[in-house]
């Protein structure tokens, strides 16, 4: 976790901690769940209190809430700290450098499985009647076959498409917006701008998409983890510049 992202949440936990805590007359601690904030200071640091909970998600098993309350304690009312500014940012170094190790080693875990069983799926698929797979490992099925012009690297192609991961978990669709894409062929993915080119205006092909020359190991966004293999239904629509017969 970056320093900043700790001074954010340590900077927004003094500010609700500064609000006046409800007490139990029995000396019980305090139900969070059955309190209730009243008025705009108690009512913003509520919800304050909830967006640092929320960013310290990663770390919530690194936080002791009475060592927190005693830090916080010590620092708002100008008391001597039991920690150096040198051992507290020690402390948060060699945190932050375990979560990033178990970052890591989670997504080559993910990575691992999922080029095994991207493989195993390809291995299989190529076998199925009407699938051709190019020299480059892409593999394409023609859906229906246009008869127009077809698109080079350097176009501009208009078209439809949903994307699945091999389960069937649809993670892209313009079909589900509503509108097509427009997009420089040479701007995307090697297996789309390879794929694409193979088509016809008017064609519809589904393509099965080996990791390199997909997202590879770093993935995309939180839908397409490492070393996914892809699936993709293309529709082409248009080239630009170009009739359709």
């Amino acid at each position: 976790m970056p320093y900043t992202k700790y001074l954010i949440a340590a900077s927004a936990m003094a500010l609700a901690a500064c609000q006046p805590q409800p007490t139990d007359p029995s000396g019980d601690p305090p139900d969070p769940s059955a309190y209730t904030p009243s008025g705009e200071a108690q009512q913003f640091s509520y919800a304050v209190g909830v967006d640092v909970a929320r960013s310290l998600e990663q770390v919530a098993d690194k936080v002791d809430p009475e060592a927190f309350s005693a830090g916080f304690a010590a620092a708002h009312g100008g008391g001597e700290l039991a920690m150096s500014d040198e051992e507290m940012t020690a402390v948060k170094t060699t945190v932050s450098q375990s979560l990033q190790e178990a970052q890591q080693a989670e997504t080559q875990a993910a990575a691992a499985e999922a080029t095994a069983k991207g493989e195993a799926f390809r291995t299989e698929h190529a076998e199925k009647d009407g699938v051709t797979v190019t020299d480059s490992g892409l593999q394409y099925e023609v859906l229906e076959e246009g008869d127009g012009p077809k698109p080079t690297a350097e176009d501009k192609v208009t078209v439809h498409y949903k994307g699945t991961l091999i389960d069937g978990t649809v993670f892209d669709s313009s079909y589900d917006r509503g509108n097509p894409a427009t997009f420089p062929l040479g701007g995307v993915i090697p297996g789309w701008t390879e794929g694409v080119q193979l088509m016809s205006v008017g064609s519809k092909y589904r393509f099965v998409i080996p990791p390199e020359l997909a997202y590879g190991q770093r993935g995309a966004g939180s839908r397409i983890g490492p070393n996914e293999t892809l699936v993709f239904e293309v529709e082409l629509l248009e080239i630009e510049g170009q009739d359709a017969s």
